[in-house]
């Protein structure tokens, strides 16, 4: 059984005080949660303050990039090991934020998805198709070279740690959302796609996240898809009770 995650991505919000302050909120809301993965992922200036804050709960820190080089001459750069040393075990990978303004591609994409396995994080490599693709039914061709030219040429073991999140581009932020038809097939797409790549098990083991508009009143349909195992939660994420609320969909 794969276990479900519920991933925050706060994006460019919150500064130090306000994170702290949700997440004091936060934590007691979800102390009796056992059957699901809670992480928040904060702005960098906030991980550190947040692990701190963490400590000792069932709450995880990520964070929301990171770069492939150890160490050098890579101004506004973060490597995996400043990460670790903040008190980070997760990072996402390749949002479509970071391909539409800075240049991500699937090859930057595989590079910080190695760095951050051989550091021993966890990465949440991020797919998904825009509007355009979508209308030009091409939703399957753009999935499939991200995953085969993002999570390529990893053993099976490390394939099976990471951790792969559908985003629709069409539906972040837009208050839009797949159906949950719509995101089971493309979550059942990436697993197949996996499984060829690395094995039936680690198809089987890997985590997709769906990321696309997951509020409180959609989350439930969603997980009951035979694929999706979490979600990666923008604006939701943002308030302890909202948040609450995703973390406990069986409830």
């Amino acid at each position: 059984m794969r276990k479900p995650l519920m991933a925050g991505n706060w994006k460019m919000h919150k500064t130090i005080p306000e994170a702290i302050a949700m997440v004091k909120e936060l934590k007691p809301l979800v102390a009796d949660v056992k059957d699901v993965d809670i992480l928040i992922c904060p702005v960098f200036t906030a991980v550190y303050p947040l692990a701190n804050e963490l400590k000792g709960s069932n709450i995880k820190v990520g964070a929301q990039n990171v770069y492939w080089e150890p160490k050098g001459a890579f101004t506004g750069e973060i490597a995996v090991n400043m990460l670790l040393d903040a008190g980070c075990s997760f990072v996402i990978i390749g949002h479509s934020e970071r391909r539409q303004y800075f240049g991500e591609s699937d090859e930057t994409v595989n590079k910080r998805t190695k760095a951050t396995l051989a550091a021993g994080l966890i990465p949440i490599v991020c797919v998904g198709e825009t509007l355009q693709e979508r209308e030009s039914n091409d939703t399957f061709k753009v999935i499939e070279k991200q995953v085969k030219d993002g999570i390529k040429n990893f053993s099976k073991e490390e394939a099976e740690k990471i951790v792969i999140a559908y985003e629709p581009v069409w539906a972040i932020g837009t208050g839009k959302t797949a159906t949950p038809q719509q995101a089971q097939e493309v979550h059942e797409f990436i697993r197949k796609t996996y499984s060829q790549m690395y094995g039936n098990d680690a198809g089987g083991k890997v985590r997709i996240l769906y990321g696309g508009s997951v509020k409180p009143d959609n989350v439930s349909e969603l997980m009951k898809q035979p694929d999706i195992d979490g979600g990666l939660v923008g604006g939701a994420s943002l308030e302890a009770a909202s948040f609450a609320k995703l973390v406990k969909f069986n409830g």
